[in-house]
């Protein structure tokens, strides 16, 4: 796990002061600022991080697909948020690691509402409406697309000509990968463009307000937030009753060890090291990284499409991570 470090690389990264060679408010010096590339991400373990996190994370749209088959998606993703902060926090006590306080603590509680009650409470009612997993992964791989938009009036990013014909290339993968398979259904459609802004908000609040934080406690916090309101809303709104519980429990496990505790504890590492920008190219790869999960896990023909949208989010990834 990563231990907690006196200052994290923040926003001021990318401006023209950290751009001459000084370091920046909150950056060591030296950190470059590639994906998983500062002082402690060199080597292999940083290197491959950016590709763990894409399978890992492209894996949870399967785990959902399944899950919501089985229970009703708010029940799942209550008992998946709260299993995993429980777990987490547990870990953080027995090897004492450090907990956020006063503002810190109210800032990594608006974070979590944001990245994890928002996003996946909406994407995973819109896959139990019937709204295919690649899609609903297509609308969160925008994500990229709308952070670069936002970063450079919220963050203070500076986003290069190079970095945009990237995001161009990215989101023409997204639409090739699952352009032959979408779904229509208006309401599941607004969920999903709720859950991206909710991905995408919580992202750069997180990058502007939470620079110096532990990522296992911190992460711990933001899943201990979201998973009140998401049982509350599931009382209210649905029947909370498991249908099938060999799905249900082998989701709810795959999405509390491996999605919920290992990827997040990526991306809150990632986060601290990099521009917000560069993260959030690695969503342009969601989409055809799941349709190839799905083709593998269960089935799903993978189309020339999908591989031409691979070829292309990667290359998009590739370019708009360089400056």
């Amino acid at each position: 796990m990563v231990q907690r470090t006196p200052a994290a690389p923040s926003a001021e990264t990318t401006s023209p002061k950290a751009a001459r060679g000084r370091a920046a408010p909150g950056e060591r010096t030296g950190t470059r600022t590639g994906v998983g590339s500062g002082g402690e991400g060199r080597g292999v373990a940083g290197a491959a991080m950016p590709a763990v996190f894409v399978l890992l994370w492209s894996s949870a749209f399967i785990a959902g697909a399944i899950g919501v088959d089985a229970a009703p998606p708010l029940l799942l993703i209550f008992a998946r948020f709260a299993a995993a902060g429980i777990l987490l926090a547990g870990y953080a006590i027995a090897v004492r690691a450090p907990w956020p306080r006063g503002r810190a603590l109210a800032h990594l509680a608006v974070s979590g509402l944001l990245i994890q009650a928002v996003q996946f409470g909406a994407l995973y009612s819109a896959m139990a409406m019937g709204l295919p997993a690649g899609v609903v992964a297509l609308v969160q791989g925008l994500n990229p697309v709308v952070i670069a938009l936002l970063a450079a009036r919220v963050l203070g990013e500076r986003v290069t000509g190079r970095q945009w014909a990237g995001f161009g290339l990215g989101a023409a993968g997204v639409v090739l990968a699952v352009a032959d398979r979408i779904a229509f259904s208006p309401l599941g459609v607004v969920l999903c463009l709720v859950g991206l802004l909710g991905l995408s908000l919580g992202t750069l609040y997180q990058k502007r307000h939470v620079t110096d934080m532990d990522v296992r406690t911190g992460t711990a916090v933001q899943f201990l937030v979201a998973a009140p309101p998401l049982g509350a809303l599931s009382l209210l709104t649905e029947t909370p009753a498991v249908a099938h519980w060999g799905a249900f429990g082998a989701s709810l496990a795959w999405m509390v060890a491996v999605n919920s505790i290992g990827v997040f504890l990526l991306l809150n590492t990632m986060l601290r090291r990099s521009p917000a920008s560069t993260v959030a190219t690695l969503f342009f790869l969601t989409p055809s990284v799941t349709a190839v999960l799905a083709w593998a896990t269960i089935g799903q023909a993978l189309h020339p499409l999908t591989v031409a949208g691979l070829v292309l989010g990667g290359a998009g990834v590739l370019l708009a991570g360089r400056r």
